[in-house]
This record gives structure tokens, sequence and C-alpha cells, in this order.
């Protein structure tokens, strides 16, 4: 397939830095995708949804409290504070941004800023193969058991129709890696931060990949891997992943924040609410996801996108 098209000035407008954003991400997965092994299981039996054997379609899947309880960046930044990557007074601080996450239900823009550029700080000199290793513990120290067991069963439903899933996150692309791995999930879109030679500079390739960016990172790989995104589906528990939701034939909401579960409802869309194991859906949602399925593990991994200056 024809390869994804870089913007290239030094100064870039925000819609220009998603973009790019957007598709560095994009481009990152689908390469790892490609040289994955598809073991996605193929049932033979067909289900209202999704469609059975229908190539055309996938499933975009958030990440931070839509497919786990909090958020990705905190949890890593616990596992490095334990390997002494920096001092108390931040974990501290990436302990009340998590505590905030958890009990408000939505990011707050300047704790996510704020946690990304401390993030972005604190990896700066390190190897790539260094972190992606890290993160390896770190999902089973923190990550694996906040998975939700109802959210893992929509994901998996897809698989079983033969479908590719993808995660869709503002986490560092390394973390996504680990957790669709572990899922068994196609691939990921994450952050890309920079590095030459292997080592990250401290810098991001365009912006995080959140809102906006998180729906050109859909759209253009959707655009490569040649899917009609009105028969995918895309799931998010937060207001600021409507655009994505938007692009998509079939929108879930997910433990929704406030803002979208209104805008869910009124648009009709189907929605889930794991934190209490209440339905809060006008349209039912797949059979599959029943209580107690757990997460797969089978190979798929992404590869990191470096940028050379």
């Amino acid at each position: 397939m024809a390869a994804l098209r870089w913007l290239t000035p030094r100064r870039r407008s925000a819609t220009a830095r998603s973009v790019l954003a957007g598709e560095a991400s994009a481009e990152a997965a689908r390469k790892s995708a490609q040289s994955a092994q598809d073991t996605s299981p193929d049932t033979g039996a067909e289900a209202e949804f999704p469609v059975h054997g229908d190539d055309r379609a996938a499933a975009f899947f958030d990440l931070d409290n839509t497919v786990m309880q909090g958020a990705a960046i905190f949890h890593f930044g616990r596992g490095l504070y334990k390997r002494k990557f920096f001092e108390t007074r931040d974990l501290a601080r990436f302990a009340w941004q998590q505590a905030w996450f958890r009990l408000a239900g939505f990011e707050d823009p300047e704790h996510m800023q704020d946690a990304r550029d401390s993030a972005l700080s604190i990896v700066k000199g390190h190897r790539v193969s260094e972190l992606k290793s890290i993160g390896e513990e770190i999902y089973d120290e923190y990550m694996a058991e906040r998975i939700w067991p109802g959210t893992r069963a929509l994901a998996q439903a897809h698989l079983d129709a033969g479908q590719k899933v993808w995660l869709v996150t503002a986490a560092p692309v390394e973390i996504a890696q680990v957790i669709a791995r572990r899922l068994g999930l196609t691939g990921a879109l994450g952050t890309v931060a920079e590095s030459i030679g292997g080592v990250y500079t401290g810098k991001l390739v365009g912006e995080p990949l959140h809102g906006p960016a998180k729906a050109e990172a859909v759209r253009a790989l959707a655009a490569a891997e040649r899917l009609d995104l009105s028969r995918c589906a895309a799931y998010s528990d937060s207001h600021n992943d409507i655009p994505m939701l938007s692009l998509v034939g079939h929108p879930y909401a997910i433990n929704p924040d406030s803002k979208l579960r209104k805008h869910a409802r009124e648009l009709e869309w189907r929605l889930r609410d794991y934190r209490t194991g209440r339905k809060a859906a006008k349209v039912g949602i797949p059979a599959a996801a029943g209580v107690g399925a757990v997460a797969g593990g089978t190979a798929a991994a992404i590869a990191l996108h470096r940028r050379r200056r």
C-alpha cells in the first residue's frame, strides 16, 4: 500500500499537528500489524453485530477508562518510580492526577499536559528498547488487573468475527503496544515520542494523540487499510473522543462521562457502563460482551515509529 504522506514544515497549525500525529501513529500501527501473524479465531458463526467476515469493518477502542480502569500514563509513572526514574514528589503528583481521573471520570487538560511533559522529561536519554521492556513488567504489575472484562469481551466479539481491532490512545505508543499484544488485538495507535538512534529526545512527533488527532489517526488508518468507516465501530468513555466516535457507523459510549452520555442519548448511540454493571442503552450491544469474559493473549505487535530529524 502507498506510504502515508508526512507534513514537514517546522511550524504547524493545531490542525496540521493533529494530522501529523494521526498519520505518524497510523503508519506505526500499520507497519507492525502487517508483520504480525493473524491469530483471530474463526468460529464460523454469524452474529447480528459485528458482522462475521466483513473485512472492510474494524473496531477502534479508546484505552483510559474504556478498556482499562484509570489512565495508562499514570500506571506507567508508578512503575517508573518503582524503578527510581524520578523522585517522590513526582509520584505524589502522578497519584493526585490519577485520583482526579478516577473520581471525576474525565480528563483534566492541565493534568494531562503536566503528566505528558513529566513523562517526556523522565524518558529523555533512555533507550526505546529499555522502556519497551519495562512496559511489559509494568503491565503485569499495575494494568492487567484493571482491564474491564465487559469491554474486553466487546473487542473479542470483533476478533471472533474476523475483524481487526485497534487501540487508539493518547498514551505512549510503547504502552499501547504492550496492552494490544497482551489482549490479542491487531495493534495500537498511540502518541509517538521522537527518538534518534534508538534514544528518546524528549520531544513528540506532532502532538499527543488526543481529541481531533485520534480522529485523524483513525481516518488515516482506515484509508490505508481500505476500510469502510460506516461499517466500523468505535468505543470511548470521553466526550473528547466525539470526533472519533462520529467517524464510524457504530459508535459506543463505554463508562461515559456526563457530556458523552448526554450526546450519546441524543443521537441514540449505544451505551454501556461497566462501573456499576448496569446497561444504560436504548440500543443493545453485542451479546458477546458477557460478564466474566477475560483477556486473551495472542501475539500482535506494533513497531515504534522512529523519526530522524
